[in-house]
């Protein structure tokens, strides 16, 4: 829980919400609603375990954050995900309703998210047994694959999932290992300098060199600086 400001706000609530959703709880000292509320409140977010954030504001200190929600009556109450508002509501409510809307913004862990937190590969199968599809026990099934050597495998779970950019590193790193590479242990540079004088023309040379800098990432020197040789091959 944390007693957000108008000067706190933009880093408590909007940016953390992009990493977990945050419910914001707008009350005022001489609310009695929301001296009921809010305890209730903080006890049913304390049984998530961290995956739903809790901040308070009080109106009064802070009416500009009270301005922004459009706010005429408290306790108010607006569930926060990635910068947004996704929920909401005003009043006092009972603990099954609080319940009910912190499953709509912050959903219980399934059994199958519990197998992938697991990670190991049995752990993992048996979560797609339960979900299949769970793409989170997908993308760490076919990383395990792809180093475990088995790399067809692994394309043809992530042939069964929407892209990511998760699902395109793993992809890229299931199809350089067909062809035994692995940017981890081998000298990328030259493999790219081969590429490039054939990415023009040869569109597997062209598939192999993007997914060699997917590989190695965009924080990557190397992905920085050929992808400007590529551009200048290319255009």
């Amino acid at each position: 829980m944390a007693d957000v400001t108008e000067a706190t706000f933009e880093a408590l609530v909007v940016e953390r919400s992009k990493q977990v959703p945050v419910v914001v709880d707008l009350w005022a000292e001489w609310c009695g609603p929301c001296k009921t509320l809010g305890p209730m409140l903080e006890e049913a977010i304390a049984r998530r375990g961290g995956a739903v954030e809790l901040a308070k504001v009080d109106v009064d200190a802070n009416p500009a954050i009270s301005h922004m929600f459009q706010v005429k009556s408290i306790p108010a109450v607006f569930a926060i995900r990635n910068g947004q508002v996704v929920d909401q509501f005003l009043g006092a409510l009972p603990m099954a309703d609080i319940e009910a809307f912190l499953d709509r913004i912050a959903p219980p862990a399934s059994e199958a998210d519990l197998l992938v937190a697991t990670g190991d590969e049995a752990s993992l199968r048996k979560a797609l047994e339960t979900e299949p599809g769970h793409l989170e026990a997908t993308v760490a099934l076919a990383a395990l694959l792809v180093d475990s050597a088995k790399p067809d495998e692994a394309l043809e779970l992530l042939g069964k999932v929407p892209e990511t950019a998760e699902v395109r590193h793993v992809i890229a790193a299931a199809r350089l290992a067909q062809q035994q590479i692995d940017v981890r242990t081998q000298e990328v540079a030259p493999l790219l300098d081969d590429l490039l004088e054939r990415v023009r023309t040869d569109d597997d040379a062209r598939q192999e060199f993007l997914d060699l800098l997917e590989s190695l990432g965009p924080t990557s020197p190397v992905t920085a600086a050929y992808r400007k040789k590529l551009a200048a091959k290319l255009f």
